[in-house]
């Protein structure tokens, strides 16, 4: 069901939940039912998601990276949801026990130890990590398994069909070999150029398609801590000093290969310790308990990887080879064996100075960012105008003389705009004279932008773009030959019998064969559009379509067809059937949740969503 709450988290974005954010209270983010969540309530859960999310990639994600990957769209429709499928557990007066609920929790296995059970101490200081209490992670856990109870319903006795599974199989596997020629723009040779009226009566029938486009003339001011980072000087002096300050950073830390077992009654661990002080070998130890090395294996482990302090301390005072004493917890004792040693390394200063160095700039532009921007910000709530302010704080600008929708100049060269946000966007989404929003950056920067003006599209006249015309008026004769050429070859083929091998080498062009292709596979030098023409084929026929070029175009020839086999109870076969039958799941859940959200009545307001994140509105657009 994992792969069915991603799928519909999704879908919440996809939906577009901005469009549905309206004239609402700012109360709640949002409400679902009786079920509402508060700003406050939105921006500590969204934070929860956040912690979770840095631990998992074990980096911290800024604020605004987060927002831009979409994460605060994703946790407000995990929430809508899961508030749903709860209020829908309620009307169904839906529970489970007490010993159920505590055999779920010590059955999964990201809280079990080395040994394999559930582990107490990796339990708790998981929950610490995330930032959850045992209470919450409790109530949330039967809150989850009462949701899955209702949702578990939706995937029961649903199987693929074998006929959609094998016409699959058969889409995707299918193979087909052709041989084909392409007609390139030598086969038409020169043209004479157009009379001025052909050229005059081609322009007017197609004078949109060579309108002037708007321009718009802009301001933007971009800071931006790589930008800045890039000004800064960081002296050796500092960098060596940090890297002498730091140097456990710039370490590989001491690992231990460990094994350890493990001991509910601390008499037997003494005894068991005390026998292993006195020559009996650990391994002959582990035969008498029945355990095996995978049963007692830690794994290679850093000092710090080892959650009870106890039994790092002691790993760490062992040589290779050597066994512990008895380790006492709460759950009983330990007794731990060292594997082998893999010495700690450091990095040598050299090695790493460039990186120092970059990271000492970058903190320190970071910081300039910072004061830079909350006098930006003074200044244009005082009225001033972004060039104005650049020039006043001395701070680079780019004066945009004009840009279209595409980002080009008018000469067609692509303007050079600050990279990672949409500022063109922007420049085309606002009017002259509106104070906008400052956009940001993923490495923590703003980007201010102001509209100075606007030249609309407008007509052009013929003699104004005149090579433009022609150029294009030749493209298209030429397409219009080699279309005609590529019907007559292939009327020819299919109607009168003829071989593709003979009516090339009379216009002296080369044959070549595909081989072996599947439909998304990519033959070099053939066309992409072609395959789905050749697959759409009759084995036998000819049949043409668009080549590399857009004037170019190919003749095809299917030779043959090798349809797949199809077993249904084979590897590939199953794994198939399971990505179908996920697919119907998922289609089945969306209608469900649409239904069940539709009889709930789910309210959104972008406002309170902006102000839970700290963002104006349009942000979360």
């Amino acid at each position: 069901m994992a792969v069915v709450v991603g799928i519909l988290v999704i879908a919440f974005a996809a939906w577009g939940i901005g469009d549905i954010f309206r004239g609402y209270t700012r109360t709640y983010v949002a409400i679902v039912g009786s079920s509402s969540i508060t700003p406050d309530q939105f921006r500590q859960l969204y934070q929860n998601k956040l912690n979770e999310l840095s631990l998992r990639l074990q980096r911290p994600i800024p604020p605004d990276q987060a927002r831009a990957f979409g994460l605060d769209r994703q946790v407000l429709g995990q929430w809508v949801q899961d508030a749903a499928l709860d209020q829908l557990a309620r009307n169904m007066r839906l529970g489970i026990s007490e010993d159920d609920l505590k055999r779920i929790i010590t059955d999964d296995p990201s809280f079990h130890g080395p040994g394999g059970r559930f582990d107490a101490d990796r339990f708790r200081a998981i929950l610490q990590r995330i930032g959850q209490s045992e209470q919450t992670y409790v109530a949330e856990t039967r809150r989850e398994t009462l949701r899955r109870q209702i949702t578990g319903t939706l995937s029961t006795d649903i199987k693929a069909p074998n006929v959609e599974t094998e016409a699959i199989n058969r889409f995707q596997n299918e193979q087909r070999d052709a041989e084909y020629l392409v007609l390139t723009r030598a086969l038409v040779g020169e043209l004479p150029a157009p009379t001025p009226d052909e050229l005059a009566k081609y322009f007017e029938r197609r004078k949109v398609l060579f309108r002037a486009p708007e321009y718009r003339k802009a301001t933007v001011l971009a800071l931006t801590p790589t930008a800045i980072a890039a000004t800064i000087e960081i002296s050796p002096a500092e960098v060596k000093e940090f890297y002498d300050k730091n140097v456990a950073r710039f370490s590989v830390a001491e690992k231990r290969q460990l094994q350890q077992m493990l001991f509910q009654d601390k008499d037997e661990a003494r005894k068991a310790a005390d026998r292993l002080a006195g020559g009996l070998s650990f391994d002959d130890l582990a035969k008498e308990k029945k355990l095996t090395d995978k049963d007692m294996d830690i794994g290679l482990l850093a000092k710090n990887q080892i959650a009870d302090q106890k039994v790092a301390e002691a790993a760490f005072s062992l040589t290779a080879g050597q066994a512990s004493g008895a380790i006492d917890n709460p759950f009983g004792s330990t007794i731990v064996r060292v594997v082998k040693i893999e010495p700690g390394s450091s990095k040598p200063f050299a090695e790493v100075e460039g990186e120092i160095k970059k990271g000492l700039a970058g903190e320190r532009a970071k910081e300039q960012v910072r004061k830079l921007r909350e006098k930006v910000d003074e200044e244009i709530g005082g009225g001033a105008r972004i060039d104005e302010i650049a020039k006043k704080l001395n701070i680079p600008y780019l004066a945009i003389e004009a840009v279209d929708r595409s980002g080009r100049a008018p000469d067609g060269k692509p303007v050079d705009l600050p990279k990672g946000v949409d500022v063109l966007d922007g420049i085309f989404s606002t009017e002259v004279g509106l104070e906008n929003d400052a956009l940001q950056t993923q490495d923590g920067g703003t980007v201010w932008y102001e509209l100075v003006a606007v030249t609309p599209s407008r007509d052009r006249a013929l003699d104004e773009i005149k090579g433009e015309v022609e150029a294009r008026w030749r493209d298209d004769e030429i397409m219009t030959r080699l279309t005609a050429k590529a019907q007559e070859i292939s009327d020819k083929i299919n109607k009168e019998g003829a071989k593709l091998v003979d009516l090339a080498a009379a216009d002296k062009l080369t044959v070549e064969h595909t081989k072996l292709v599947k439909r998304n596979d990519s033959p070099a030098g053939f066309p992409v559009n072609a395959m789905t023409v050749l697959f759409n084929a009759k084995k036998g026929s000819a049949v043409s379509a668009e080549g590399n070029d857009a004037v170019e175009r190919i003749v095809m020839v299917v030779t043959d067809i090798t349809v797949p086999p199809f077993d249904p109870n084979s590897p590939d076969a199953k794994k198939l059937a399971d990505a179908v039958r996920d697919s119907m799941v998922n289609d089945l859940y969306a209608q469900f949740m649409r239904r069940v959200e539709t009889d709930l009545s789910v309210t959104y307001d972008d406002a309170a969503l902006a102000q839970a994140l700290g963002s104006s509105p349009n942000q979360q657009q």
